[in-house]
């Protein structure tokens, strides 16, 4: 029997060939790279083109990705079809007439926030969620319109919730797990998860480790069954895989992701004091190579063969199916 289509909804490497390889070595038909958390539009564009070069370098391994069909091409090829995304809407800087191009260009993600409050909606480390602003109304219409995925990963729960009810077309969360699993400020409420299974969107579980109960030392099984009691809140067809891979990124990265440039300090989000870099990933996940591994989890957690095909990327390639291209007239 043919393996299951894998799609990782989100990684954050300092790419190389040998995680392109590792890549292929796990099986990986598709990914979700972030290409900008604070770049503003001409800085987007550099990423662009420096990911232009990447598949110059290496179109043995890897391939750009459009539309769902890429995910198709690239299993056939061999390759692993890489899809853009943006961890912050700074990308379109405050011009809507962006949202287009962007999605033009390539793009097929943006969170309306990171952890801050941005233009668009609040991030998740504001004391104060007022929402989605009037802006972000404006934005997540034109989004809709072009086939640009609206993300709440880093998102507060009423920004999340009314993106949620706001948006014609079913958001994603593409990079997190259910805060009453482990109580981390990006984590989700219940309430927003069964909003997001009803509304037709995806959850992506986070295997990064403060997402983690137990963090680097979360066992294989006690994610697993959190994949299955998800499974129940929100719906089988909902669920998918995120991992929020951060591989040989120096611990300096930290900065730029939770920093950026607003502000001259150092902000620690979700790391500490006595640990402010990455954090250890859990032995059963170090790298691309280990989602045979995660397979193996959620059949021994009593998951159908169909069940987990589902979770490990067929539920985001029928999602991709239905978000990427413009909407209909």
């Amino acid at each position: 029997m043919a393996r299951p289509i894998r799609i990782d909804c989100l990684q954050y490497a300092n790419w190389s060939e040998k995680i392109f390889r590792q890549m292929r070595k796990g099986g990986v038909d598709a990914v979700h790279v972030t290409i900008a958390y604070h770049e503003l539009f001409r800085e987007t564009v550099t990423r662009f083109e420096e990911w232009n070069r990447r598949f110059e370098r290496h179109a043995d391994l890897i391939m750009p990705g459009y539309w769902a069909e890429d995910v198709d091409i690239a299993r056939k090829t061999g390759r692993t079809a890489i899809f853009f995304g943006f961890q912050n809407c700074s990308p379109m800087e405050d011009d809507i007439g962006l949202v287009e191009i962007l999605h033009r260009l390539g793009a097929r993600f943006m969170q309306l926030s990171y952890n801050n409050q941005s233009l668009l909606a609040t991030g998740c480390y504001e004391a104060e969620d007022p929402g989605i602003t009037r802006m972000g109304r404006e934005v997540i219409r034109e989004m809709n319109r072009v086939g640009l995925v609206v993300d709440m990963s880093h998102s507060a729960e009423r920004s999340t919730l009314e993106a949620i009810e706001l948006s014609t077309r079913p958001i994603a969360i593409t990079h997190a797990n259910p805060l009453s699993w482990h109580a981390a400020l990006r984590n989700k409420s219940d309430d927003v998860l069964r909003a997001l299974g009803q509304s037709g969107g995806m959850l992506g579980f986070s295997l990064y480790p403060h997402h983690l109960r137990d963090g680097g030392a979360c066992t294989l099984s006690g994610f697993c069954d959190m994949v299955a009691r998800t499974a129940e809140l929100m719906g089988m067809e909902h669920i998918g895989i995120g991992s929020d891979l951060v591989q040989d990124q120096p611990d300096s990265v930290v900065d730029w992701m939770r920093s950026g440039r607003w502000t001259k300090g150092v902000d620690l989000g979700e790391g500490s004091k006595a640990n402010p870099g990455f954090p250890r990933q859990p032995d059963w996940f170090r790298d691309n190579r280990d989602f045979p591994t995660v397979e193996k989890g959620l059949r021994a957690a009593g998951f159908s063969a169909e069940d987990v095909a589902r979770i490990m990327g067929g539920n985001w390639l029928a999602f991709f199916e239905k978000s990427f291209r413009p909407a209909a007239p």
